[in-house]
């Protein structure tokens, strides 16, 4: 998810690494997320990606010798006993991890975008739009559900209406807010909480040549003036998490636009219909819920 998952660090000297197969992208995410909440970014990279088969790999590149037992029991934690079994451990030589984690990425298609990494610029349809984003987890390149959920709604709203105004709250590495500013050839303002989300979505909005027309901003929820000055939206993309999504119903509806569309994921399909709910009361209506690997997104429109 956008917000929730944070590129690591790329590291130039030996490493050690920590290597799992898991057997769907959810426990994958469960294992990065427990990871990356007890490890700081410049001690561990972490990529995690499917494979051909549909099998997930994580792997995990450490700047010090890792504590293996703690490792095992971290795995074990977040996906049980027959994962935490398939680690391995090993010392690589001296290269860029991220970049050699992302060569295990392929393109991934929702609707008329393409997000995919640097290596793969040349296998972008000329019809598509290509996102090119390069992040440490495949959770934010587009690979994880939500992600691409809300491009393929993104998409769908695109065929119906050309909104004036986009907010891309919670951005993470930029990729939504990508590819509005590629679609609409407009302003997308962005924002997340986390200040170093919004340093990676710059870049990347700079990478893909949308730097002008992508604004990033450091902001909890809608406290900040530049949510006023920018808005009313008549396109909100938000692809947080349940609990918060819900919170931000009533302040997100006096941002929106009329007949203003809504993109929201983040979601287990458990959670969806309690956020369905926050924004009916708020005078928002379901248009159509989207389930894709485990995950749910959700278009909905201001009546």
């Amino acid at each position: 998810m956008n917000s929730s998952t944070q590129p690591g660090t790329s590291m130039n000297a030996a490493a050690s690494r920590a290597t799992c197969a898991v057997g769907d992208e959810h426990t994958a995410s469960r294992i990065v997320d427990l990871l990356t909440e007890n490890f700081d970014d410049s001690d561990v990279a972490i990529a995690a990606f499917e494979q051909p088969d549909g099998r997930w790999d994580v792997t995990m590149y450490f700047a010090q010798l890792p504590d293996e037992t703690v490792i095992r029991e971290m795995i074990l934690l977040a996906a049980g006993k027959s994962v935490a079994s398939t680690v391995t451990f090993d010392t690589v030589a001296a290269k860029d991890w991220v970049r050699s984690s992302l060569e295990g990425l392929v393109p991934v298609s929702a609707g008329r975008f393409v997000v995919h990494g640097h290596h793969d610029r040349a296998r972008v349809p000329p019809n598509k739009l290509g996102i090119e984003i390069e992040a440490a987890l495949a959770f934010g390149t587009g690979h994880h559900g939500t992600t691409r959920g809300c491009l393929v709604l993104l998409d769908e709203v695109l065929h119906r209406r050309t909104p004036k105004r986009a907010l891309d709250l919670g951005t993470g590495t930029g990729v939504l807010a990508i590819a509005a500013a590629k679609a609409l050839h407009r302003h997308v303002l962005a924002s997340d909480i986390d200040p170093r989300s919004v340093e990676v979505a710059r870049e990347n909005a700079r990478l893909n040549g949308v730097g002008n027309l992508v604004e990033t901003i450091c902001a909890t929820g809608f406290n900040s003036p530049r949510f006023a000055d920018e808005g009313p939206f008549g396109l909100v993309l938000a692809n947080i998490l349940a609990v918060p999504l819900r919170k931000l119903a009533p302040a997100m509806t006096a941002h929106l636009t009329p007949s203003a569309y809504v993109i929201l994921s983040g979601l287990l399909p458990h959670q969806a219909g309690s956020v369905v709910a926050a924004y009916r009361f708020n005078g928002v209506k379901l248009i159509r819920r989207l389930q894709l690997d485990g995950w749910t997104s959700l278009l909905m429109q201001r009546a």
